[in-house]
């Protein structure tokens, strides 16, 4: 047994990094219901439209109510300065000297009430019957305002006559209200029908703009749970088309990771039924023994099956464990490739031994330093060193080798030779050579290859240097 030669030394450990788990919170999950994409839009759309009437309808009507001031204001002038005229101020006391008839054509109006007051300076009124509240501010000519008679809304306009006498004359304002609805109705009745007309537009746009959604409801509610293929909706807009992709990417995940699924399942089943029905044969054998040597024998015999096919189930196990599809994310940590592969290799000492195997290990005397995973890595040394010691001759050689510049590890045994037309397929799971007579399942070297992968490093298999034997090497990407 030659001595193994450890890396010179060990300044960087490998730091212990797994498989980054993502916790899984359980809890109580609430239904929310959340408004549809048709009524969102309908709503983006149409509310702010119905706040511009609103808007545009507050500004008609102020708009309005002056104009009907301005047209029947000049009206309730003429009316006021006409009465000035009937106002007497000579001899000190003031008199106002106005038929009744004449009064009653004067204020004669087919649609409002008309009242008058004139008043002295001091406010004592002399005739008319309008008790009105005076005007806010003071104004030399005539003033307007708004202000209530007997409970009723009414325009009044105060004009000021000789002798501080002031004629208050007051009017209803039935027909500028009439006015005001005629101006409103001719205003905002178009423009509500126009809302109407693009809320009814707009429903229909959006329901033709949505109907790709609609179809691909309906094209995937259709699927079998079996068919995982491409969706494809035609029409789509390009808006919708991402969240098409991002299905069809999902689809082609799920079918990838169904198809490890299955195939894994029937290699499982198909692998262990062999080793089950021959345990199940010994248990047979054993039972039926009178003699316990013999039973003994054939309890020996199901322990070796039993041990063979718990390797078995641990070698499916790590095959399903580093698997693309089931490593969720891998954190690499620097480590040094020399060192664990020397302690990997101390750890098989005793095997070659008992195998007649002479075991060693060489490094460069710079450290190898990379990125990875140690379990993993440490899983893919001790299968290329099973493989290696499982197959070679009595009396044979196995050899570890890393080298820094770029970091590389070589295992070379005195197997058979494999030859190039299998040298491929020597990695595909339960390929066995031909006239192979060593256990073994056939999953050590896909188990290499698979954690090589996630480590995006090579793996590569030549004939040994001296002729006798192979050398498989596992390339890693320079750090």
């Amino acid at each position: 047994m030659r001595a193994a030669e450890p890396p010179q030394s060990s300044n960087c450990t490998p730091s212990g990094s797994s498989e980054a788990a993502e916790p899984r919170a359980w809890g109580d999950q609430t239904s929310v219901a959340s408004a549809t994409l048709r009524s969102r839009l309908l709503s983006w759309l149409l509310v702010p439209l119905t706040l511009l009437l609103l808007v545009d309808a507050l500004g008609s009507y102020v708009v309005a109510r002056r104009l009907a001031d301005h047209v029947y204001d000049g009206e309730l002038l003429e009316i006021a300065r006409e009465l000035t005229l009937h106002v007497n101020a000579g001899n000190g006391k003031p008199a106002f000297d106005l038929e009744k008839d004449a009064e009653r054509t004067l204020l004669l109006d087919q649609y409002d009430e008309v009242h008058y007051a004139v008043r002295t300076a001091d406010g004592t009124r002399i005739a008319g019957d309008a008790d009105v509240a005076p005007p806010p501010r003071t104004a030399t000519g005539p003033a307007f305002y708004d202000a209530e008679l007997a409970g009723a809304p009414i325009r009044v306009v105060r004009v000021p006559a000789p002798g501080g006498i002031t004629v208050d004359v007051a009017e209803t304002r039935v027909k500028r209200g009439d006015l005001v609805d005629a101006i409103m109705i001719g205003v905002i009745l178009p423009q509500l029908l126009l809302i109407v007309i693009a809320g009814v537009a707009l429903w229909a746009g959006v329901a033709r703009g949505l109907a790709p959604l609609s179809h691909l409801q309906r094209a995937i509610a259709a699927r079998s749970h079996l068919d995982l293929s491409a969706v494809r909706v035609p029409g789509v807009p390009g808006e919708v088309q991402p969240l098409i992709a991002a299905i069809n990417d999902l689809m082609a995940r799920l079918e990838e990771i169904l198809t490890y699924q299955s195939r894994f399942i029937a290699d499982a089943a198909h692998q262990l039924r062999t080793p089950v029905a021959g345990l199940k044969a010994h248990v047979e054998v054993a039972l039926r023994e009178d003699d316990p040597a013999l039973a003994k024998q054939s309890i020996a015999h199901l322990y070796t099956g039993v041990e063979r096919m718990s390797r078995l189930v641990a070698q499916l196990l790590s095959l399903a464990r580093n698997e693309p599809t089931t490593v969720r994310k891998l954190e690499l940590a620097r480590l040094d490739l020399s060192k664990l592969a020397f302690d990997v290799t101390m750890e098989w000492v005793p095997e070659a031994f008992r195998k007649n195997v002479d075991l060693g290990f060489e490094g460069d005397e710079a450290h190898a330093t990379i990125r990875g995973d140690p379990p993993r890595l440490a899983e893919l040394i001790n299968n290329l060193l099973d493989n290696a010691i499982r197959y070679s001759r009595p009396g044979g050689r196995v050899t570890v080798r890393v080298a820094a510049d770029p970091p590389r590890l070589s295992v070379s045994d005195d197997s058979p030779v494999i030859p190039v037309a299998e040298r491929e397929r020597i990695f595909e799971r339960f390929h066995r050579l031909l006239g192979t007579h060593a256990d073994g399942s056939g999953l050590g070297l896909a188990i290499v290859q698979e954690i090589a992968k996630l480590h995006d490093a090579r793996i590569s298999l030549a004939e040994d240097a001296d002729g006798i034997g192979n050398v498989f090497t596992v390339s890693f990407p320079v750090d």
